[in-house]
């Protein structure tokens, strides 16, 4: 088996709450350089991605029994996804210097009487299958230091996006929105501000059979229900104060069905309704003093037309772009960010996580899995 290495090469692994597949970004980490290589999204194969739907539709955390299997069968998969990656930018795993993967979320609730964050895909198995020494379980610490456990992608935004000459935030528009808010005086605050593109996802594929509405078209030529929205913006969640976390344990088709009797419209109409709740949602959240003068979205939410023009029009003072302006493409952003903390882990440099999550001191984020030897 290979040996570990300091190439100051990494990877990143992720499936995040879509469920689609598992991002990987092969990132080069040297001199406070953070860049990406080479990146790859490997969808799931039919069987895996029907019994994570299983799962994650019994509204409960999952049996252990259950979920044992699946997280050797996630583990076999995130393996063999960062074996292509190096394949295909003509590398092989000796040439890793780390693995880091988040695995796939089934089940998060931090603000139970046990707190608890179920992440499956085996970080073993990962540097079983890979003879990668293997960075996995990154949110456990946070929740037993009090915090939320989520989200961890600020501490990566300040690294890349941070500025001192302006006011800026960054949004990861995946199926829960998170906004990281990036202070002038070097400090970053973040948290999860609600829905992204879950519930939009959920009602297209009920109505239309489709994934995910591209580009927003459904939506775009629906009208917005005022009533219906408004009744969804009244959630508690939307007025809790940070830090908080959320997940499609909470967002979910089940919670939308508990507003049915406020939508007088259309199928479209609804869709077009739930992007408007992104929209609102992220804008409200976002500081008023001082203002935020450049909104930079990354995730798959960036690639919304209809959703980014809503954005706009809810922030007319702020520029609103992708973070491909700034040289990140934003379908990778998170993948890189389990590159980065696997290098912080083996770096061993604790995480101030206060701020985001509200954990009571810094941690060390990740369990590191030797290679075999």
């Amino acid at each position: 088996m290979p040996a570990a290495n300091d190439s100051g090469l990494y990877i990143g692994l992720i499936s995040g709450t879509s469920r689609d597949g598992v991002d990987a970004a092969l990132v080069s980490i040297e001199d406070h350089r953070t860049d990406l290589l080479h990146a790859l999204c490997n969808p799931y194969p039919p069987a895996i991605k029907a019994e994570l739907d299983a799962m994650l539709a019994t509204g409960q955390a999952p049996a252990k029994g259950r979920a044992a299997a699946l997280d050797e069968q996630l583990g076999r998969f995130f393996a063999r996804t960062a074996r292509e990656l190096a394949e295909q930018a003509g590398m092989e795993l000796r040439d890793i210097t780390a693995i880091g993967s988040h695995g796939q979320t089934v089940w998060h609730d931090p603000d139970a009487e046990h707190p608890v964050t179920v992440q499956l895909g085996s970080g073993p198995v990962i540097a079983r299958a890979t003879g990668v020494r293997t960075v996995a379980d990154f949110r456990s610490a946070d929740l037993r230091a009090g915090g939320q456990g989520a989200p961890l992608a600020p501490l990566l935004h300040r690294h890349l996006f941070q500025s001192v000459d302006e006011q800026r935030a960054i949004v990861n528009i995946g199926g829960i929105s998170n906004i990281t808010v990036l202070h002038h005086d070097g400090n970053v605050s973040g948290f999860d501000c609600g829905p992204g593109n879950c519930l939009m996802d959920a009602w297209i594929n009920l109505k239309q059979g489709e994934d995910y509405d591209a580009g927003g078209v459904w939506a775009a030529g629906g009208n917005i229900d005022e009533a219906l929205l408004e009744s969804m913006l009244a959630d508690p969640y939307f007025e809790r104060p940070a830090p908080k976390s959320t997940g499609l344990e909470y967002f979910n088709l089940d919670w939308l069905a508990t507003w049915a009797g406020e939508w007088s419209g259309t199928d479209q109409d609804v869709q077009c309704t739930l992007a408007e709740l992104t929209a609102r949602t992220i804008a409200n959240a976002l500081p008023r003093e001082p203002a935020i003068e450049r909104l930079l979205v990354c995730g798959g939410g960036a690639h919304n037309a209809y959703l980014m023009f809503r954005l706009a029009r809810q922030l007319p003072d702020t520029v609103v772009e992708s973070t491909n302006g700034l040289g990140a493409d934003p379908d990778w952003v998170e993948a890189i960010l389990f590159a980065w903390l696997a290098h912080e882990r083996l770096e061993g440099r604790a995480q101030d996580t206060g701020p985001i999550t509200g954990a009571r001191k810094p941690v060390l984020l990740g369990k590191i899995y030797p290679q075999p030897v």
